[in-house]
């Protein structure tokens, strides 16, 4: 591949990385009006609150479609550190999320297993397969 070709394709890689940091932050505010804004903002109304709910669904399908395109656009290695990292976080997901849940169901841990520690798992473990996975591979 050409000097030409590697800057068209680092550009685009940029492009859509801003692109989906832009989808994300908007889902996650949208997340969160929709989470808080019952509470803070408009007192229960079950209208404003199926609005927002639409909406932060509408964003997080967006935030999807900007993901694929922004994996598209990345080189082989990229692409492959990243389904990697997707693999390991999925995988976290399911069965630490299930088994987490059956710890709940049988009274083992002294809380609820909310599905924000699954979501905080899930980020995690793809932010350090991504670290681990660059680092192998540089």
């Amino acid at each position: 591949m050409n000097d030409q070709n590697t800057r068209k394709i680092d550009n685009s890689a940029g492009k859509t990385t801003i692109s989906l940091a832009i989808w994300t932050a908007a889902w996650l505010v949208s997340l969160s009006i929709a989470s808080f804004g019952p509470k803070l903002l408009w007192d229960n109304n079950s209208t404003l609150s199926i609005f927002f709910i639409l909406v932060n669904v509408a964003f997080g399908v967006q935030m999807m479609i900007v993901n694929k395109n922004h994996l598209a656009n990345l080189d082989e290695l990229q692409r492959k550190i990243s389904l990697e990292a997707m693999a390991i976080a999925l995988g976290i997901a399911i069965m630490g999320g299930l088994s987490f849940s059956l710890l709940d169901i049988n009274n083992i841990i002294p809380f609820d297993a909310e599905i924000s520690y699954l979501v905080a798992a899930t980020g995690i473990s793809y932010m350090i397969a991504i670290l681990i996975g660059t680092k192998r591979y540089q």
